[in-house]
C-alpha cells in the first residue's frame, strides 16, 4: 500500500464540518426557505447530468453500435474505447497478452490501447468485471490527461479526492491517486457518480457511457456545436459564427465542380468544411440552409417561442451558381464573389451556411417542419406573417426517413484537406453526374449518399412547381 501521508488540520477541520453537517437534516441546518433555493441549482445540474448520460449511451449506438451491458467486462469497456476512437493496433508490432489471445474479440481492441500507452499491463482480465477505478484508470490515459494527472503534488491530490470519499493512502501508488483526482477536476467523471467510486466497487453501465463520452469530447470526437437554442448568449454566438465565415475557397475542388456548372451537368453546388461538422445523433437532427443571419437569428426565436429545444451548430457554406450575362453585370460584395467564363457568364460564390440541428427528442424533431412551413414558407408575393428572409424552397434536410419528406441524393467531392464540395440532385440523376465528374476529371474522388428533403426544395430540383 501507499504511504499514508499527514493531512493539514485545517483540511481535516474542514472535512470533519462538510461531514457533521451533512448529518444534520437539511431544514435544521439552513432553514427550509433556505435548503429549497440551495437545492433547485442542484436538482437542475443533477437533471443536466443525467440527459447527458442518457446522449452519451445513445451517441455510442447509433455512431459504432456500442450497447454496454449493465455491469461492463473489462473487455467490453477496452473494446468500447478502442472502437469510438477509432484506434486500430499497429500491424508490424505484435503485443503478447498473458491472458488474452489473438483469437480473442477484444485482441485487436486491447492491442490498439496497449500500444498507445493507455492499457499498461500485459494482463487484460477481459472477462472479469470492470472496476469503477480501472474504467477511471483507462479513460484518464484515453483522454491524454496524464501530464496533468501527474503534476499534482500530494496535499493537491488529497484535497481533489476528498469529495470522492477517497485517499491517498487507499492506492498503491501516487501516481494512481493523481490520475483519479484528475479526472475528478478535469470533468471526466461526473458529480452524480461520485459515490461509484469505491474501491471495490464495479462499474455501472452509467459510468462507463459518461467516461467514454468524456474522453471523446477530450478528443474533440464528440459533438460540435455553439450552444442550445435556449441559451441567453445563442444570438451573440450566432452572429460571431457568422460574421468571422467567409467564402470558401478550394481550388482543386472548384476546378472539377465549376467545369460541371459550365458544362451544365449541375445547376449549383455547394464548398463546405468538415471540420464544422457538428457529428450529431442523426436521428435526432436536421440540417437548415439559409444565407441571411437576420433569418438564422429569427428561426432560433421561432424554436423558442414554439418550446422546440436543440442543439445549434454553424457550418459555414459557399454556394454556386451560374450568373447569366443577361441578368446584367454583377457586383461583388464581401459576400458574393464572381468568376468569368469563357462565353460570357459568371459562376457566382456566396456567403451562406448550414445550421445543424440536434433535437431533445424525435418529437421536437417532428415538430420542426410544421412551424418552417407556417412562419418561414414564402407562398405568394404579399404573404405577410413570416419570419425575415424567408424562402420560397426553404432547404432543410434530414439523415433518416421522416414523413412527408422526399428521398435525394448528394453527390460529394472529396480532397486531401478538410473542404468538400456537393451538389444535390433527384436521386434518378446521381449516376449521370458522378458519371460526368469522371470524365472531368478521372481521379476525382466522389460518394453519393440519399437523404430526406423537404418537399418545396425537392420540388425546386424537379423543376414542375417553384412552390
Amino acid at each position: 500500500m501507499f504511504k499514508t501521508i499527514s493531512v493539514p488540520n485545517t483540511l481535516l477541520g474542514a472535512a470533519l464540518s462538510v461531514s457533521l453537517l451533512l448529518t444534520v437534516p437539511a431544514p435544521a441546518a439552513f432553514g427550509a426557505e433556505a435548503q429549497a433555493e440551495a437545492s433547485a441549482p442542484i436538482q437542475a445540474a443533477l437533471v443536466q447530468t443525467q440527459q447527458a448520460s442518457s446522449e452519451y449511451g445513445v451517441f455510442l449506438k447509433e455512431k459504432f453500435n456500442v450497447t454496454l451491458s449493465e455491469t461492463p467486462t473489462r473487455g467490453e469497456f477496452i473494446d468500447a474505447i478502442a472502437r469510438s476512437l477509432s484506434y486500430a493496433p499497429d500491424s508490424q508490432t505484435t503485443v503478447a497478452f498473458s491472458d488474452l489471445s489473438a483469437t480473442s474479440p477484444y485482441y485487436a481492441s486491447a492491442a490498439a490501447l496497449y500500444q498507445r500507452g493507455i492499457l499498461t499491463s500485459a494482463s487484460v482480465s477481459a472477462d472479469q468485471p470492470l472496476s469503477a477505478l480501472q474504467a477511471v484508470f483507462i479513460a484518464v490515459k484515453a483522454a491524454g490527461v496524464t501530464e496533468l494527472a501527474y503534476s499534482y503534488p500530494q496535499p493537491k491530490v488529497s484535497q481533489s479526492l476528498a469529495p470522492l470519499a477517497l485517499d491517498v493512502s487507499d492506492f498503491v501508488s501516487l501516481s494512481a491517486a493523481q490520475e483519479i483526482a484528475a479526472a475528478r477536476d478535469a470533468g471526466l467523471v461526473d458529480p452524480e457518480v461520485y459515490g461509484d467510486l469505491k474501491l471495490d466497487a464495479n462499474a455501472s453501465k452509467q459510468l462507463a457511457e459518461q467516461l467514454i463520452g468524456h474522453v471523446l469530447e477530450a478528443q474533440g470526437q464528440y459533438k460540435h456545436y455553439i450552444g442550445q437554442s435556449s441559451d441567453a448568449t445563442i444570438y451573440a454566438k450566432l452572429t460571431d459564427a457568422y460574421n468571422t465565415s467567409d467564402i470558401i475557397e478550394a481550388p482543386e475542388l472548384e476546378n472539377i465542380v465549376n467545369a460541371a456548372l459550365e458544362q451544365g451537368l449541375v445547376t449549383g453546388y455547394n464548398l463546405k468544411d468538415s471540420r464544422f461538422n457538428s457529428n450529431f445523433v442523426d436521428s435526432l437532427s436536421l440540417t437548415y440552409g439559409h444565407s441571411d443571419l437576420k433569418h438564422a437569428i429569427q428561426l432560433i426565436g421561432l424554436l423558442r417561442s414554439e418550446g422546440i429545444e436543440a442543439k445549434v451548430q454553424f457550418e459555414p457554406k459557399t454556394s454556386a451558381f451560374v450568373h447569366l450575362i443577361e441578368w446584367g453585370q454583377p457586383t461583388p460584395s464581401s459576400t458574393t464573389h464572381y468568376k468569368k467564363l469563357a462565353n460570357g457568364n459568371y459562376i457566382a460564390l456566396a456567403k451562406e451556411y448550414d445550421i445543424a440541428f440536434e433535437f431533445a427528442s424525435a418529437a421536437d424533431k417532428a415538430k420542426f417542419q410544421p412551424v418552417v412551413l407556417q412562419y418561414a414558407k414564402k407562398n405568394s408575393e404579399d404573404t405577410t406573417g413570416l419570419i425575415a428572409g424567408s424562402w420560397w424552397q426553404p432547404l432543410y434536410y434530414s439523415l433518416t426517413e421522416l414523413n412527408d419528406y422526399d428521398v435525394i441524393t448528394n453527390n460529394k467531392i472529396t480532397a486531401d484537406g478538410p473542404y468538400y464540395a456537393q451538389s444535390f440532385s433527384l436521386s434518378d440523376k446521381s449516376d449521370g453526374i458522378v458519371a460526368g465528374f469522371r470524365q472531368i476529371d478521372p481521379n476525382v474522388r466522389v460518394s453519393t449518399y440519399k437523404f430526406w428533403v423537404d418537399r418545396p426544395f425537392h420540388n425546386y430540383l424537379t423543376g414542375d412547381d417553384f412552390k
